[in-house]
């Protein structure tokens, strides 16, 4: 029995730490289908016809959503360019974001030639509504980034959206197969994107989709991802909206290429297999962490349910600086890689760090959330003793600190 006030040490588990930088292996088929598209040369997306592996990649995605049009391309980051662009912004236009996301949601918002204004995010990691709601007057786009697939009150910021006539992209690279209050998250805006990147529930290395019911909005997005010279045409059920803006609006070439739709198309199956296990995993580590006194997973809000690939912690307590480093440093000596992104050196994930965007705006409550946040990745290929070693390693780890 452990102290009065000290966590209960877990059984150290036997074994080594597992990898958590290995990806998600790549399905047989996927390999097959890279072995015939290497022996015909056909990479392409527009040299065939019809039924390019794009194609239909782009039409499987669009049904395992519930969504009327999918467009494939090279990133997410490209999506989210794409819409905006789609969405006809103007340079110089207000568009909101939530100031705990990746570097690359704000570079988006600067390669449309928009203002990213970053909003408040509390210390349940998602966006303060209070915040969003006295920034929203005068935006002109909102992008909700649900970071690390924590997703943020939908209901709420559609309402005042939808109420000022401002459109809503949902950033969903960490959220494929999440859903709110029973819909895919991804659907509930303007429009949706997703990315294949390595690290999330489907892997490609790189790649991303987006996705939306708006015809105008897929054909605009369609042509300027490089549908030129009527290439449109291999892209179903739009044809009237593509022929008023073909040759007037410019072309980004950000297509999505055939080895990419291979590796991914087979992956689409297991995404219901992979959401139910990865909830699993992180719901049976989480218990084990939030059995500390010093450790606090953030709960699933009410209307969500989630699918992680990943697990986020708050350093619970009063920790210094020197405490959460020290925590750090306990856990890396131990095989195991958890980041607080406040204090990792140069994290892409930290405002602060974003010197493109000037000087750091003032935000109180997301620099302190930053400061004590910890991240761990958890492969849904991880097994209960791969958990039970991560998760003696990071309760270990606070209690050597704190005591």
């Amino acid at each position: 029995m452990a102290p009065d006030g000290q966590a209960p040490i877990i059984e150290q588990t036997a074994g080594k730490a597992p990898d958590l930088h290995e990806a998600e292996p790549i399905p047989a088929a996927a390999r097959a289908a890279i072995e015939e598209l290497l022996q015909s040369a056909d990479l392409f997306r527009y040299n065939a016809p019809k039924d390019a592996p794009v194609a239909l990649l782009e039409s499987e995605f669009a049904e395992l959503l519930g969504a009327k049009y999918a467009l494939a391309v090279s990133s997410c980051s490209a999506a989210l360019f794409l819409t905006m662009k789609a969405l006809d912004l103007k340079p110089g236009d207000r568009v909101l974001i939530p100031a705990f996301t990746f570097a690359a949601v704000p570079s988006a918002v600067v390669h449309a030639e928009c203002v990213p204004v970053l909003v408040e995010v509390g210390a349940n990691m998602r966006i303060d509504m209070a915040d969003f709601a006295a920034k929203l007057p005068g935006a002109k786009a909102v992008l909700i980034s649900h970071m690390r697939g924590h997703t943020s009150d939908m209901d709420a910021i559609m309402a005042l959206c939808d109420a000022a006539g401002i459109p809503v992209i949902e950033d969903a690279a960490h959220s494929l197969g999440t859903l709110w209050n029973g819909r895919k998250v991804g659907t509930i805006g303007k429009a949706g994107c997703f990315s294949f990147q390595s690290y999330k529930m489907v892997n490609a290395g790189e790649g991303g989709m987006m996705i939306t019911d708006d015809p105008e909005l897929a054909a605009r997005a369609i042509i300027m991802s490089g549908a030129y010279e009527e290439n449109w045409k291999k892209h179903g059920g739009l044809q009237n909206s593509f022929c008023e803006w073909q040759n007037k609006l410019p072309l980004y070439n950000v297509r999505m290429q055939n080895l990419s739709a291979a590796v991914i198309r087979p992956q689409l199956e297991l995404v219901q297999g992979r959401v139910v296990q990865g909830r699993d995993n992180h719901d049976y580590m989480a218990a084990q962490l939030n059995a500390c006194p010093w450790l606090n997973v953030p709960d699933a809000l009410p209307q969500e349910l989630r699918a992680p690939d990943s697990i986020q912690f708050m350093l619970k307590g009063a920790w210094s600086d020197d405490e959460a480093r020290a925590f750090q440093a306990a856990a890396k000596a131990k095989g195991v890689p958890v980041q607080i992104f406040g204090l990792s050196e140069g994290n892409a994930r930290a405002f602060w760090n974003w010197q493109f965007l000037g000087e750091a705006p003032e935000l109180p409550q997301t620099r302190a959330m930053l400061m004590r946040a910890c991240d761990l990745r958890l492969p849904v290929r991880l097994s209960k003793a791969d958990l039970d070693y991560l998760a003696e390693a990071v309760v270990s780890a606070a209690v050597s600190v704190k005591g």
